[in-house]
């Protein structure tokens, strides 16, 4: 028989959860002064962070 999830997993599994839910990720479109062509920068930050990764070239 399977052994049952003891109740300390669960409620790690919980604030893991919660913590992920927490973080982003954000896509930004940079044009190439040299082309003209768009190349796409991605980085995944926390949600407070989105707005100032977002403001800087």
């Amino acid at each position: 028989m399977a052994k049952a999830a003891s109740k300390n997993a669960k409620v790690k599994d919980l604030k893991a959860s919660a913590e992920a839910k927490n973080w982003t990720k954000v896509i930004k479109a940079i044009r190439s002064p040299k082309t003209g062509a768009y190349t796409f920068k991605e980085s995944i930050i926390h949600k407070d962070l989105v707005k100032d990764f977002l403001a800087s070239k």
